[in-house]
């Protein structure tokens, strides 16, 4: 079942901190693992596509305050047929604009080259 723009602006995620992401992920919760450093969550547009978030200085960051989490940057399902884009912040769940497929490929472009510059200035962390 896909939401409407209005339900996914309203819908919000419980986060559940574990060691091990489970085999079956629930509707409404966000798992995080810290010890793997990511996060996984059902697509919040409803299709029920598994989305990995993995946390690292070029993939997302997440925040914790105490009680809620958000994550950025924006989450943006390209490779999913929904194409979803939401933010989570403090558990709620905000609904992003669709994107152009040249926007999709330009973000594309970008990330690998934040990629690329990070590794390649930082290649001696990994010795």
């Amino acid at each position: 079942m896909r939401l409407t723009l209005t339900q996914l602006s309203t819908m919000t995620l419980t986060p559940r901190f574990v060691k091990n992401i489970p085999e079956n992920i629930e509707d409404g919760v966000i798992y995080i693992s810290m010890e793997y450093a990511t996060a996984i969550h059902k697509c919040c547009c409803g299709c029920g596509r598994e989305v990995v978030t993995p946390f690292s200085p070029t993939d997302w960051q997440l925040t914790f305050d105490g009680k809620a989490v958000s994550l950025y940057p924006s989450i943006g399902n390209w490779s999913f047929p929904c194409q979803s884009h939401y933010w989570i912040v403090n558990n709620e769940v905000k609904n992003g604009y669709k994107w152009s497929k040249k926007q999709i490929e330009s973000c594309r472009k970008n990330d690998k080259q934040i990629k690329d510059k990070y590794y390649k200035q930082n290649w001696w962390k990994w010795w």
